[in-house]
């Protein structure tokens, strides 16, 4: 049997992890595919030696081009890792059906279909890695994010059942849960609420002004601290997919892993307490 593809796939990598990822990724010698919906946005990867290419992970047609250009380089791929994602905010009344479905698209469906494209020639090689990176927030909610929060949770299942049903054909699958990264992200997902300005009278306004003020205050204040920079889970990433057996489950930063051991003690009525202390019910 020939030698297994080493081709690296990475999603949304216009910033961010993605972009970090791939950078790390190639200059230790992997050959990276690095990808996004604008692949003018990639000219520094391509001139770090990734291979770029568009892919709109929300568009069938763009995936597939995708995959079948690696395919007829390398045979297969070799490591899938989906970073493509946003954070949608807002209560949940407020936040419009269209956004939702949206959310859900671009985190949870597209990202299954792209795994189910790369899967079969993986499958044939017996070897790969899909490593999908989740977040803190698919082991925990904070009010005003419940949309984002449940397209983590899902990824959490997801990653669960495919890394049973995959180990038999020597692949391996890895769930990343970062805490606070500073990224655009925490730009992105204040950026969300304004969308959703209403009337004066508007029962969750207060609320929704809250919550996007205290996620720019956790990415611009103290907390930052507890975070880290997008190359950390670069370096978790390189790490994990150079293992013969990396873990199933990588909590990174102490966000994180604080955030997450907190929400494990305490109980439903604690933590909805401790989260009144940050964010005014609406009412």
């Amino acid at each position: 049997m020939p030698e297994p593809s080493k081709a690296v796939l990475i999603t949304g990598c216009s910033s961010g992890i993605g972009r970090a990822s791939a950078l790390r990724l190639s200059r230790g010698g992997w050959i990276v595919y690095a990808t996004a919906r604008r692949p003018e946005t990639l000219s520094e990867l391509a001139d770090a030696g990734c291979h770029t290419l568009a892919l709109d992970v929300t568009d069938e047609q763009s995936m597939l081009a995708a995959v079948d250009q690696i395919e007829s380089a390398h045979g297969a791929l070799g490591v899938l890792i989906n970073n493509a994602g946003y954070s949608q905010s807002g209560a949940i009344e407020t936040v419009p059906l269209e956004a939702v479905r949206r959310q859900f698209e671009t985190n949870v469906f597209r990202l299954v279909r792209l795994t189910q494209l790369v899967l079969p020639k993986m499958r044939a090689q017996r070897w790969g890695k899909i490593v999908n990176v989740g977040s803190m927030g698919g082991r925990l909610s904070f009010p005003g994010a419940g949309h984002y929060h449940a397209s983590k949770y899902a990824l959490e299942a997801i990653s669960d059942a495919l890394r049973f049903e995959l180990r038999g054909f020597g692949i391996d699958v890895v769930l990343l849960e970062p805490g606070l990264i500073t990224t655009e992200f925490g730009d992105a997902a204040t950026s969300s609420m304004t969308e959703l300005s209403g009337p004066a009278e508007d029962p969750y306004a207060h609320f929704n002004a809250t919550v996007g003020a205290v996620t720019k205050g956790a990415y611009d204040g103290p907390m930052r601290h507890l975070g880290g920079g997008p190359d950390r889970v670069a370096k978790v990433i390189e790490r994990a997919i150079s293992r013969r057996r990396p873990p199933a489950r990588i909590t990174i930063t102490p966000s994180a892993k604080m955030l997450i051991t907190t929400r494990r003690l305490l109980s439903d009525r604690a933590w909805d307490a401790s989260m009144r202390r940050q964010f005014p019910p609406p009412h």
